[in-house]
């Protein structure tokens, strides 16, 4: 039976006095990736900024691995294993590309070693002396990745990580999910390139609204995709 690694209901959450979620309901599976789509401002990255703590105030349920998340501060949230990939990278320009992914402490045990995240990111091992901002915008987003792979998170919240890219990166990045999936990691990705997106999720949730309005399955997603277009506007 699949274990619940996530699971989200009735989530409301505010930026001061503007209102952005309006109660998000959906799970997430051990070992499982869920997409969200929806157009911009559907309240797809206030969801992921939301279960981390980072939007003002929230209420509703938030449960990881069975574990009520939704009263506690950021930092004790990633200890229950979440790592988040926000779009704007996050890398720091007086570092180098090696300080920048030991900088983060590790949370929980089974995090990746520096030469595994080598292994996956050889580029990353050859630009390890150069200053963070000089990395290249791929090279940028593989160390925003790798940072959080360090930690022991199991679950990963990636926010755009496809975005702006040269399509042999987002192949690459491609590859990089497909390969944490099989090391049996757990990923929530907000993606608006779809053509990325849609081979590599089990599932995937349409936002509209600040609500989860649609879901459906990999295999559903051929008879899906006239009514995804309207939702999406692509």
């Amino acid at each position: 039976m699949a274990v619940r690694f996530l699971e989200v209901n009735g989530l409301h959450a505010w930026y001061g006095e503007s209102h952005v979620l309006h109660g998000v309901n959906f799970h997430v599976d051990e070992g499982e990736v869920v997409t969200l789509l929806g157009r911009n401002g559907a309240g797809r990255t206030s969801t992921l900024r939301a279960i981390m703590g980072l939007t003002g105030s929230r209420k509703g349920s938030i449960k990881v691995r069975g574990t009520e998340a939704i009263a506690l501060a950021t930092h004790r949230i990633a200890r229950l294993g979440i790592g988040y990939c926000p779009e704007e990278r996050g890398i720091f320009s007086s570092l180098s590309a090696q300080e920048n992914l030991l900088l983060p402490p590790k949370l929980a045990e089974g995090g990746m070693s520096v030469e595994q995240i080598y292994a996956m990111f050889p580029n990353l091992q050859e630009r390890a002396g150069s200053q963070g901002t000089r990395l290249s915008g791929g090279e940028q987003q593989m160390l925003a990745v790798a940072r959080i792979l360090r930690t022991g998170a199991r679950l990963l919240l990636l926010d755009e990580i496809s975005e702006g890219l040269a399509p042999v990166i987002v192949q690459k990045l491609a590859e990089m999910v497909v390969a944490l999936r099989k090391q049996g990691y757990t990923i929530v990705m907000v993606e608006q390139n779809f053509r990325f997106a849609a081979p590599l999720a089990d599932r995937f949730l349409v936002m509209e609204h600040g609500q989860v309005i649609q879901e459906f399955t990999q295999s559903e997603l051929p008879a899906r995709l006239e009514r995804l277009h309207e939702y999406l506007g692509v």
